[in-house]
Order: structure tokens, then sequence, then C-alpha cells
């Protein structure tokens, strides 16, 4: 049964998730916007906040998530993250396709588009790698490893795509989810101990 702290650990989480989401969605940039365009820019503020869920998750920090229930979210949530990330994607290019072909081929003049197109395929190979995760039960210090190598990509490659954008986020809920999302992800590291030469057996 869920305590008063847990349901206090709750709603800090949704609610940050949430003002994040209704201060995007009072941004007086959406105006005269496609429909396509905002689906679009919302599924980046979704994934975002899917982001700061995945660590919370997989570390168990979350109540009535904590082992197996946690593993078994922190997979869900990041089969909707990377499914937000491709209706970003398909998105932006259906409003704007030369836009989106320059950043995939890293000759857009923002510095932001960049940085999402890494973040995006490193995305995609953490997930590619997490589909692996049962077969390379016999080798997990190395799949630990990598997969969390390319979600630090991930996170930070994200954080500088969001914080260079002045665009439908809220400059100060951006900025408080992405170090969130940063500290989140830290502390798993940290106390997972990710750099072991040898995993604790309760790790896997």
């Amino acid at each position: 049964m869920l305590s008063a702290r847990h349901y206090l650990i709750w709603g800090g989480v949704l609610g940050l998730v949430s003002i994040t989401f209704w201060l995007a969605l009072s941004s007086p940039l959406l105006q005269w916007r496609e429909p396509v365009y905002i689906i679009a820019a919302f599924a980046g503020v979704f994934g975002m906040g899917l982001m700061l869920l995945q660590p919370l998750l997989v570390g168990g920090y979350l109540p009535a998530f904590e082992a197996g229930r946690g593993r078994k979210g922190h997979r869900i949530v990041g089969v909707l993250l990377v499914l937000s990330v491709v209706v970003h994607v398909v998105g932006l290019w259906l409003t704007s396709p030369p836009d989106v072909v320059d950043a995939l081929l890293f000759v857009s003049p923002t510095p932001f588009s960049a940085w999402g197109v890494i973040a995006m395929w490193a995305l995609f190979g953490a997930a590619l790698l997490a589909s692996f995760r049962q077969s390379m039960r016999a080798r997990f210090r190395l799949w630990r490893a990598s997969h969390t190598g390319l979600v630090v990509v991930v996170v930070f490659g994200t954080v500088l795509h969001a914080v260079q954008i002045q665009g439908t986020m809220e400059t100060i809920s951006k900025w408080t989810l992405s170090i969130l999302v940063i500290l989140a992800l830290g502390r798993v590291i940290f106390n997972r101990r990710v750099w072991a030469l040898f995993p604790l057996s309760n790790q896997r």
C-alpha cells in the first residue's frame, strides 16, 4: 500500500511533467501552426517527460515499481519513447522536409538540429541493444556498459537539443526537467556501478 511519501514522489514527478506540458500548450508560438506541427512538437515534449521516468523506473525509485516491475515499466516506457521520437521527426518532416533532410545530413545551420539527430540515432541504438539483452546475458557487463553509454548520449543530446530551441517549451520548466533528467540518470549510473568490473547479481 502506498504511503503519503509515495504519493508525494509520484505527485512531484507527474506534476513536473504535467506543468511542463501545460506551459508548452500555452505557448503563443503555437498560434497559426498546423496541427501536424503541433503534434510533432508535443511528441518531443512528451518524450522528454518519458526520459525522466526511464532512470527512475530502472533504478526502482518509483513506488510500486521497484525491482522487476520497474524494469518492465522501463521497457514499456522505452517503446513509448521511441514512438514519440518517430512521431516528432515524421511530423516535422511533413511540415518542412528540407529542414529535416538538412538535419539528418548534418548540414543544418541550426546547432540544435545536429544534437537532436545524434540523440535520435543513439536512442534507436539503445532500443536495439535492449532487444538483445537476454541473448547477451553471459556478457551482461558489456551489454550494460554499452546500453548506458548510448543512453548518456541520448540524454545529453536531447538536453542540448531542447535548451537551444526557442520554441514550444517554456524556458524555466524546460531547464528544470532537463536538469532532473540528468540527475536521475547520474544517480542510477552511480548506484548501479556501471563501471564496476563485475555486476552485482541483484542488479540484473
